[in-house]
């Protein structure tokens, strides 16, 4: 599952694909933004933990990742 962070005062987002489910990473970020938990934890698909401080959240985009296209054919 893909994973889009944005992180205040940060000039790009955070992109992971997450082994995660949904329900667990919205756990996390619940959590991270009731206080819960002062840092939002996420692990990638290769075993990484990827840490950022609670209160530096902009927005988190949960989703599935987009097949990449290949060749030349033009598709509407």
């Amino acid at each position: 599952m893909e994973v889009k962070i944005g992180v205040q005062h940060a000039p790009r987002e955070i992109n992971i694909e997450s082994a995660q489910s949904v329900a667990e990473v919205e756990q996390a970020v619940a959590d991270a933004l009731s206080g819960t938990s002062k840092v939002l934890s996420l692990t990638d698909e290769h075993g990484r933990k990827v840490l950022i401080p609670a209160d530096r959240l902009a927005y988190v985009e949960i989703g599935e990742p987009s097949a990449r296209k290949v060749g030349f054919g033009a598709s509407l």
